[in-house]
């Protein structure tokens, strides 16, 4: 798929590359990149093995600049990434992909923008939006699922969440790590060293830059805060064992003078005269009931119980 940059992006059936007046995007799977990369003129050798793609990153040639994308499932972040790679000039860039993602986000673009000064840095700073165009919204479902996860624990009425906030934790390092990734990108971007972009438009990637450090940051805070409920469910866990070893203590002391009382008179020696007194069993239980109430005032007073 070929594309011109105008006041949208407007579809083509080829590229004219003699001609200068517009710069141009395309999409072409591994085996067309193969067949067609000399029409370009970029005099590069990608791999496209998309599958060996690891990160998102960037790379200065002699005239041209290359790279790779991997970029998370939003719906499905441990899920395995979506990979393609690009190269581009002062004319044009070319994506090469094999799962159709690229040819989405240009969709999204082709029915959404419409730009008064069109430029390839205008372009790839709305595709780069594309990208992170959810996470705001994703990362903020991620908070107030945490805020939930928390008050769930202090309320004591939630179960064992630690297996969804360690996935949590997990995508959140994930998206933090595409992040990190996505900043050396445009920081690359914005760099020009080839001098493709026209400098008065590389403030479109410090934008972009912007926006993806404070994700960054949000991403940071997040995960964070995930660790400090982990935390805060063992010492919720440690208050509630705490109090049934209290309560077991408690329950202990009471009993002990009541067994004392029971394996004293429980010998039966010959010579007892307990024994023979008639009012013996019921001063007993007595006693017994006695020895309990005193121990259940005795630990009321000292806030035991």
């Amino acid at each position: 798929m070929y594309y011109y940059i105008k006041n949208t992006l407007e579809k083509a059936e080829r590229l004219n590359l003699s001609k200068k007046t517009y710069k141009y995007v395309a999409v072409l799977t591994s085996a067309e990149w193969l067949e067609h990369k000399d029409q370009f003129d970029m005099g590069i050798e990608m791999d496209m093995d998309l599958s060996a793609i690891h990160s998102t990153k960037a790379e200065v040639n002699y005239d041209s600049l290359t790279g790779t994308f991997s970029v998370p499932d939003r719906a499905h972040i441990s899920a395995p990434n979506t990979r393609f790679a690009f190269a581009l000039d002062e004319k044009g860039i070319v994506f090469i992909d094999d799962s159709g993602y690229v040819l989405k986000r240009i969709g999204n673009i082709i029915s959404t923008k419409r730009w008064t000064l069109p430029s390839l840095e205008r372009f790839l700073y709305d595709f780069l939006e594309q990208i992170v165009a959810q996470d705001q919204a994703i990362l903020e479902q991620f908070d107030a699922e945490l805020d939930s996860i928390e008050s769930g624990i202090l309320e004591g009425g939630i179960e064992d969440p630690s297996l969804r906030v360690s996935r949590i934790r997990s995508d959140l390092r994930d998206m933090r790590n595409h992040y990190e990734q996505l900043l050396d990108l445009s920081q690359e971007l914005e760099e020009n060293e080839n001098n493709f972009f026209r400098k008065d438009h590389t403030r479109y990637f410090h934008l972009f830059s912007q926006r993806v450090s404070r994700l960054h940051d949000l991403t940071s805070t997040l995960r964070e805060f995930s660790i400090q409920i982990r935390d805060l469910y063992q010492s919720q866990l440690d208050v509630k064992q705490n109090r049934i070893m209290a309560l077991l203590t408690i329950i202990s002391s009471i009993f002990m003078p009541l067994t004392l009382i029971a394996g004293w008179y429980g010998m039966n020696f010959k010579y007892m005269p307990e024994l023979e007194y008639k009012a013996a069993y019921p001063i007993t239980i007595i006693v017994s009931v006695l020895i309990v109430v005193v121990s259940l005032i005795f630990f009321k007073k000292k806030k035991w119980l």
